[in-house]
């Protein structure tokens, strides 16, 4: 028996078995109490100025620290994952890892079947077709319990199949506890059981097959290490009762089993002390009242506003007392009702609008808001007759294909009043998108409906079940072994307590979310309606007609025919002026508190919104490397530096806003804010250039360009109109910004409208919430910050400050008087950066000591054309680091000037000539015309993108006529290519050798695909058919970065399937239906992807390192900000990161890591012989040999290698030689045609001899008639031409042998080379059979240069 005393104990403490569980600490939070600012103590000690930042002074210089570079340089630990297989041919093997398309359609299926027991025996019948399927990566122990989770709730609703369902229930569970389709219980399978048990053990009638006891149940779990506590503990139970008779019947069966330390874990639980409630004392708030008329009586009435915040501050009130001071919780409980907060908003807009009158100007920005909700009542019963007429047509769906495009439980997992708001604010909110003005691509839009119906579901599963947020504590040791595995461990526990808290779903295929979009989108096309009125001009009659808000139309995007969604004119206009702050998912808003932490690839971020860590760009390859880097936990420090980028605190700057909302309200064009009315000209055509066919072609082509440039001012009005509204609401919150990763690493914020990485305007906003005294030190960053921000950011630090105090004056009246003064400001590069930076600098000189100033000012630290920092650190370029200053100088380098003077010089040199486009731009050619393309052409870019680049500077700059830009791109395009190839060489030889590796890469196919087989001489041979060999290249370009995080290039052919929709037939791309890999894009993109993986990974190396060091740290890539007082500190802290980066061999790891991961990878020669052939030469292998590519052969594999033969060098040994699989099913010539063929040729050859031999005698006779000796005598001449003759007839015997000889060795070679002509032209070419090793074809690295990275240590302007 169990102890009286443990059962007491029990019973008073299992009740908070879920609070008793243990929770990880935060990974990274604020510190409770306000680090010292550095800049502090040089304020108040002795400094003396020695012209150099503190950390270049030699008392200060540190090195790069010991443990990081030792972390860095340690042997990396690569996540090997399948090569994806053709959709048509994917095997059970490839399921295991990617799953296919059908299996996600089941899962969908299943998951909207089982939501509140909606259908579960369809449910049952497509899970029964599913686990044949057995290793498939859909089958998981979560959706095993979420079926026995179902099967336990149908014996609640049916009590007349109760038998049946929980047989279902007990043979499931026995299916996964011996393991027989390769699924194990969990503490929640066990949970689950031991409360079916517990529920339905006593109907012994029943006689239910498989049942085990709870003996049975608490033998298993622990026999797989599964604590009690988190089975007592877990969601899933909630009836505290049922949680006590499992604690206790566990407990009995402890003792009798004799399992101690259960009976010990669970007594472990402590009885919290009641918590006093603080709002006991507090004194009730008499709310603000206005007077209203009911039927003639004044009565006082709380204002809509006010009630609908009591109301949603009641929740809080009531959240705090049973959720105590978790105030994540409250935050989940305040956006509970989101959607149910703003039918609200609409309806009392439409109340207020029949009261008194739309045509109330007070109530004119409420236009929008009243057509919103007129739209929502109609759609609203819309979708309603629409689910019951749908339900009634799948009932007649019998076929297996049917069942799968049943989608009446998908839309019933959101009631239809969430469906009408989701469908109208995700429409508004997609409008200008993708390129097309005033609306938005049909497949976008239904793609992204029927997503947000998806992520509505989950965002309500997360809030019923109340996950809990882990609170990780901050560690600073993470780059040690010991520190690093306990963040690990901690992640895994903190992963794990909230995937077990979390109910199983499954994610849509986009055609379910098409098809489901496009119900939504078609009924709103066809229910919502604008009235438009206008006056008769004849009889002053107000005539109104009805119109549709949303119609669909065609336009032709780069050539392509495209259906488009399309929004009436007034809509528009109206989008452009009213509040937008009700029109915007909470998950696209920044957020009050810290947002989760990230514990997997798909839990942190948002609280409710399901968000992952990447941004997978159409592949799924993408997430599943993610997955499995996140399982092997080997991306703990990319998830810790994700969290110190979300954890960082804003406030909105509320002197920026009341200057940008004074400048919205006129309309006027201001510092980058777009007028209300587009305010230039339109062009007009005189008569005499519409007589002029070029005059009149260049005026279309002004014109054209013109209703471009309007049509972007409405949408760029309506941006900002989205920034301001935002800033409004959360003008007196501090706020958060949760970030998440591209496919490269580079770190992103998820709110999209307004956060810092966006434009001016958007970063003039934003402060740090928290603010640091400036000190000294933090003063003059102030300076140099202000100068950069207006444009002098090229001179030395001294000469930045000077400039500053020589227009403090200026600053200062800028910032008492932004809009009525000289507005001085305006001229800036970034006028609202900077005028923020004026406020700054006026509020600090109002105090005696400026120095002392609290400042919460963001100041950058940018560097210089980062991709070609990070080329010259990886190849030891020295001309190229000083280009960048990463060499130490007296003043900054620009190499953008320096380039753009070269350039100017060749221009005017061709100007002098009479080249008339080089006349035109003879003194137009700035710094910034060519600055964008300098920074890209390290990445990659073309002629074409170089010329769209400058075409698009030129035009802003205005000097070049419009229609003449195109050709004056295109020149200029051809001068600065050429400059630039010249000053680059250094950079050019390690992008030359990413991109052959790639190309490589992407040509190559997995041994194990190539359907390998021994012949009778035990080689290997390939059995793969022709046609299947370009099918299987579907390789990508797999790399991962030194925090361990996997970089997958997405780059494949478009594969689209067609889905018939009710609006219109759409193609859709579907990632887990991968294609062949296209090599150009791979081979193209993988110098920038590279390089930008670099500087993601510097980054969040640097963001760890601050915040260890106590610094709040933001960044825009290769902008990292900071307070002021704290530069001199991350500055320190941006070099020793980049030094320990560079110090740890990239390229070398990156070469061996290609040799490893792609070790069994062959590549086709056929692809070698036929790539970039041009007059006789193979350009690729050309360029391989360039790069150093040699392959040792022995002779005998000549003929095979004839097509890579320059990079070939032969070898006597053959155990040097490369080894090469060739296909059996190369054509074979018989041996009657062997033979033909070689009589054939020795004939020829025979006849060709004898006509040799009559030729050389014929040759002879007439050479003897010529010479005569005219003193031979007649005797003495018929006696030598005797012998002679003889001796030329035993000759030519002797020659003719020889040539019939030599006619048999030809016949020999030439009929093995017309068999090897006739098997080229067969269908199954020997060549195209035959295959190489990857690795033997990667080109070694480039040569090294002399420049050490340690030097940046003394370069002030490294990042300045």
């Amino acid at each position: 028996m169990i102890p009286r005393t443990a059962t007491r104990r029990l019973e008073t403490t299992l009740l908070c078995a879920r609070q008793a569980l243990p929770r990880p600490a935060r990974l990274y939070s604020t510190p409770s109490q306000k680090l010292s600012a550095p800049a502090t103590a040089a304020a108040t000690s002795t400094y003396i100025d020695s012209g150099l930042p503190p950390f270049l002074t030699t008392q200060n210089a540190t090195k790069a620290n010991g443990k990081l570079r030792d972390f860095l340089s340690r042997d990396p630990s690569y996540v090997l994952v399948p090569t994806p297989e053709p959709a048509k041919a994917m095997t059970m093997e490839s399921d295991r890892w990617f799953g296919d398309p059908l299996s996600l359609d089941m899962t969908g299926i299943i998951d909207a079947c089982l939501h509140n027991l909606y259908d579960v025996p369809r449910a049952m019948d497509v899970f029964t077709r599913l686990r044949e399927r057995i290793g498939s990566v859909a089958l998981d122990t979560p959706l095993y319990n979420a079926f026995l989770l179902a099967y336990s709730g149908m014996a609640e609703k049916d009590s007349h199949k109760k038998a049946v369902w929980l047989g279902e229930a007990w043979s499931l569970y026995t299916v996964m506890e011996k393991g027989l389709e390769q699924v194990h219980p969990n503490a929640k399978t066990y949970s689950i059981m031991l409360s079916i048990w517990h529920q339905y053990h006593a109907v012994e009638a029943l006689n239910i097959p498989h049942v085990q006891d709870p003996g049975y149940l608490l033998t298993k779990l622990l026999s797989r290490n599964i604590s009690v506590l988190e089975v007592v503990g877990n969601p899933c139970l909630k009836d505290p009762k049922l949680i006590a008779q499992i604690a206790q019947t566990l407990a009995v069966q402890a003792v009798q089993l004799k399992f101690p330390q259960v009976v010990e874990e669970l007594g472990q639980g402590n009885v919290a002390p009641p918590e006093e409630d603080v709002f006991a004392t507090a004194p009730e708030i008499n709310p603000v009242t206005k007077s209203v008329s009911v039927n003639g009586e004044v009565q006082t009435e709380i204002p809509f506003n006010i009630s609908g915040l009591r109301r949603q501050l009641n929740k809080v009130i009531e959240a705090r007392s049973f959720l105590k001071q978790d105030a994540y919780a409250r935050q989940r409980h305040l956006e509970a009702s989101v959607y149910d907060l703003a039918k609200e908003r609409l309806e009392h807009t439409q109340e207020t609008l029949k009261e008194v009158g739309v045509s109330d100007g007070n109530l004119a920005n409420s236009q929008l808001r009243k057509w919103m909700f007129e739209w929502h009542k109609k759609l609203r019963e819309a979708l309603r007759k629409e689910m019951v007429k749908i339900e009634k047509q799948e009932e007649s769906f019998t076929k297996p294909k049917q069942q799968l495009e049943k989608v009446s439980a998908h839309l019933k997992l959101v009631n239809p009043d969430r469906l009408s708001l989701l469908t109208i604010l995700e429409v508004m909110r997609l409008h200008g998108s993708g390129g097309i003005t005033g609306g938005m691509k049909t497949t976008r839009a239904l793609i992204a409906v029927g997503k947000a119906v998806e992520n509505e579901h989950k965002a309500q599963i997360c809030k019923n079940n109340q996950i809990p947020i882990p609170d990780f504590g901050p560690r600073t040791d993470l780059f040690t072994v010991r520190g690093y595995q306990n963040l690990h461990q901690r992640r895994a526990i903190a992963a794990k307590t909230m995937a077990d808290a979390e109910d199983w779903t499954a994610p849509w295929s986009q055609a379910l979310r098409v098809r489901i979009g496009s119900i939504l989108v078609s009924l709103l096309i066809e229910v919502a309606d604008i009235v438009q009125e206008m006056v008769d001009p004849r009889t002053n009659e107000i005539l109104s007609e009805r119109h549709p808000a949303f119609y669909q139309s065609y336009e032709y995007v780069r050539g392509q025919k495209l259906g488009v969604l399309k929004l009436h004119e007034q809509v528009l206009q109206r989008l452009a002026k009213d509040s937008l702050d009700k029109t915007i998912h909470p998950r696209h808003l920044p957020m009050l508190v810290k947002p989760r932490p990230w514990t997997d690839y798909n839990q942190g971020g948002y609280l409710y919104s399901k968000s992952y860590a990447m941004r997978f760009k159409d592949s799924h390859e993408q997430q599943v490397h993610l997955r499995e880097a996140t399982a092997a936990g080997n991306v703990e420090l990319v998830f810790a530096g994700l969290d110190v980028l979300g954890s960082t605190p804003w406030k909105v700057n509320k002197d920026i806003f009341e200057t940008v909302t004074k400048v919205w309200n006129t309309g006027e064009r201001m510092g980058k804010i777009p007028p209300a009315v587009y305010d230039q000209p339109e062009p007009v055509m005189s008569e005499e250039s519409a007589k002029d066919l070029m005059a009149r072609s260049h005026h279309m082509q002004r014109h054209k360009a013109w209703t471009q440039h309007k049509n972007n001012n409405h949408s760029d009005r309506c941006s900002v109109n989205y920034k301001i509204e935002i800033a409004r609401a959360f003008l007196h919150d501090t706020l958060y910004l949760p970030h998440n990763l591209d496919f490269r690493g580079r770190a992103y914020p998820l709110p999209p409208h307004l956060n810092h990485m966006g434009d001016d305007l958007s970063r003039s906003l934003l402060l740090f919430d928290e603010a640091k005294p400036l000190g000294v030190r933090g003063m003059r960053w102030l300076k140099i910050h202000a100068a950069n921000l207006y444009g002098y950011d090229k001179a030395n630090f001294d000469d930045r400050v000077a400039w500053t105090e020589k227009h403090l004056d200026k600053m200062i009246e800028a910032a008492t008087n932004p809009l009525e003064g000289e507005k001085w400001w305006l001229a800036a590069d970034e006028p609202w950066q900077f005028l923020a930076t004026c406020i700054e600098m006026k509020k600090a000189h109002e105090l005696e000591d400026p120095t002392t100033y609290c400042s919460s000012l963001p100041v950058h630290q940018d560097g210089t054309c980062n991709g070609l920092q990070h080329y010259a650190a990886l190849g030891g370029d020295a001309e190229g680091a000083a280009q960048v200053n990463l060499a130490a100088a007296d003043k900054p380098s620009d190499v953008y000037t320096y380039i753009s003077h070269k350039v100017q010089k060749t221009v005017a040199e061709d100007a002098a000539k009479g080249v008339e486009v080089a006349q035109l731009l003879v003194n137009n050619i700035s710094r910034k015309v060519v600055k964008q393309t300098v920074m890209t052409t390290v990445y990659g870019v073309t002629f074409v993108g170089a010329r769209e680049q400058i075409e698009k500077q030129l035009k802003d700059r205005t000097d070049v006529p419009e229609e003449k830009c195109w050709g004056a791109a295109s020149y200029l395009a051809k001068v600065l290519l050429a400059t630039i190839g010249d000053t680059f060489k250094g950079a050019k030889d390690i992008q030359n050798w990413l991109n052959l590796c790639a190309r490589l890469i992407s040509k190559s196919i997995p041994e194990d695909r190539l359907a390998l087989e021994r012949d009778e001489a035990g080689n290997k041979v390939s059995t793969l058919k022709r046609m299947n060999i370009k099918k299987q290249q579907m390789t990508s370009v797999v790399w991962t970065t030194a925090l361990g995080l996997p970089i997958v290039q997405p780059y494949r052919k478009a594969a689209r399937k067609q889905v018939q929709t009710a609006i219109q037939s759409v193609f859709i791309s579907d990632p887990r239906a991968p294609s062949e890999v296209n090599a150009a894009k791979q081979a193209s993109a993988f110098p920038p992807n590279f390089i930008h993986s670099l500087d993601a990974t510097h980054m969040l190396l640097t963001a760890l390192e601050c915040r260890n060091k106590g610094l709040t740290f933001a960044s825009i890539h290769d902008s990292y900000w900071t307070h002021a007082c704290d530069v001199d500190t991350m500055s320190a802290v941006i070099r020793d990161t980049f030094i320990a980066l560079h110090s740890s061999n990239i390229l070398e790891r990156l070469d061996k890591e290609f040799r490893q991961r792609y070790a069994t990878h062959q590549i086709p020669l056929s692809d070698l012989r036929a790539s970039g052939r041009a007059g006789g030469v193979n350009k690729f292998v050309a360029k391989l040999k360039e790069a150093g590519t040699r392959i040792r052969a022995h002779p005998s594999q000549a003929d095979d290698l004839a097509c890579i033969g320059d990079i070939v060098e032969y070898t006597a040994s053959e155990g040097d030689a490369v080894v090469l699989s060739t296909s059996t099913l190369a054509v074979e010539n018989t041996p009657a045609l062997e033979d033909e063929a070689e009589e054939a040729v020795l004939e020829s050859h025979e006849e060709s001899a004898e006509e040799e031999v009559k030729s050389t005698e014929s040759e002879s006779e007439v050479q003897e008639e010529v010479e005569i000796d005219p003193y031979e005598t007649p005797k003495e001449r018929a006696a030598r031409l005797k012998r002679e003759a003889k001796a030329a007839a035993a000759k030519a015997r002797l020659e003719a042998k020889a040539a019939k000889e030599a006619a048999k060795a030809a016949a020999r070679k030439e009929a093995a080379e017309k068999r090897a002509a006739m098997e080229a032209q067969s269908d199954l070419k020997l060549l195209d059979n035959k295959f190489i090793r990857l690795v033997d074809l990667i080109p070694p690295l480039p040569k090294k240069g002399d420049f050490e990275v340690e030097e940046i240590k003394a370069s002030p302007y490294f990042f300045s």
